[in-house]
């Protein structure tokens, strides 16, 4: 499975790397801000996103619902810090798939990943 992981601190995509190959996924690529992920998408779909809020030059928000005007059936999962209730729900409303809060073990990110997936399997 391919995942592209979007969030501007390197160290948060280390942590999401090392915690994604300890689950068995090693293709992996990386983006540090909506901008870039764009590019990334623009030269392959990825079967996976993990999505930062906060980022510089295009935050997660609006490239989710960049990502939404193109491509329904992408699974995204908000990975970030934003724990308010009001943000899941503005989050949800621009398209992500599931949510994940920061700090997060591998356990918590498995179980989410494997939830989006089976979602999107069984609505094929």
């Amino acid at each position: 499975m391919k995942i592209l992981i979007v969030d501007d601190s390197r160290t948060i995509r280390n942590i999401q790397k090392k915690t994604l190959n300890s689950l068995g996924h090693s293709e992996i690529d990386e983006a540090s801000d909506g901008l870039e992920a764009l590019t990334a998408l623009s030269q392959g779909r990825p079967d996976l996103m993990l999505v930062d809020w906060n980022m510089p030059n295009m935050d997660g928000i609006t490239l989710i619902k960049k990502v939404r005007e193109t491509d329904k059936s992408l699974p995204i999962i908000m990975v970030t810090t934003e724990a308010e209730k009001s943000r899941v729900v503005e989050a949800i409303k621009a398209g992500v798939n599931n949510y994940v809060v920061k700090p997060f073990t591998a356990e918590s990110l498995s179980e989410k990943i494997n939830q989006t997936m089976a979602k999107f399997a069984s609505a094929k």
